[in-house]
């Protein structure tokens, strides 16, 4: 490891113990983390479900973005997007 990572990694730590982290930074990454989450369910839930059927959409980072931050919408659309372009 180069040591100016190392030091880069320092520097940011002594701001962050002097200066504090800032609370709506971690408030809002706390809430896309969540809805990632969630997200992840529900393409979890419909792919168990959705078997039956012949549907599936695949779980990766792009598709819980999609799911998480538009609900069932999301999944609609994904399943739109998988019968009919895919």
């Amino acid at each position: 490891m180069n040591w100016w990572i190392v030091a880069g990694i320092v520097v940011l730590i002594v701001i962050l113990l002097t200066k504090g982290i800032p609370v709506n930074f971690v408030k809002g990454s706390g809430q896309v983390v969540m809805k990632v989450t969630v997200g992840v369910l529900f393409l979890f839930f419909f792919n168990l479900f959705g078997a039956s059927f012949g549907l599936h959409i695949p779980i990766n980072v792009f598709t819980a973005i999609i799911v998480g931050m538009l609900g069932i919408p999301g999944i609609a659309c994904l399943t739109a997007i998988s019968v009919f372009v895919i």
